[in-house]
């Protein structure tokens, strides 16, 4: 399923923001991302209906599995774009930003042949 940029920014998010955190709360993703606690609150009512995360009464935000795998795949693009464009020479602040821009519409099939090639780079 194709999610929109936005969405998977969100998930992304509260992947990375759990990587470090045994709990991920909305205020946690609002101060993160730079988004007020509203617009937060309305991504999530949207990522909870669509079945990629679940909100506590509390606050706490959890991924689904069907978001855990997500938010896996796009952080997975993002660190092996980000890593290829530092290889490349670009600045690590602009191979991040760049990284962050081009893991949401890159396709599966060139994403694997920079993979490959970063991995056989590597050796």
């Amino acid at each position: 399923m194709i999610l929109h940029e936005s969405a998977e920014m969100y998930l992304e998010t509260i992947y990375i923001l759990s990587e470090g955190h045994d709990l991920v709360r909305s205020v946690d993703i609002a101060n993160h991302m730079g988004y007020s606690k509203p617009t937060i609150s309305e991504w999530m009512g949207k990522l909870s209906k669509a079945g990629y995360v679940q909100v506590e009464k509390n606050g706490n935000v959890h991924l689904t599995e069907q978001g855990l795998h997500i938010a896996k795949s796009i952080y997975e693009r993002h660190i092996v774009l980000e890593s290829m464009f530092k290889a490349l020479g670009v600045d690590p602040e602009i191979a991040a930003e760049d990284a962050c821009r081009v893991e949401h519409y890159i396709s599966d099939e060139t994403f694997h042949a920079l993979k490959h090639h970063l991995e056989e780079y590597a050796r």
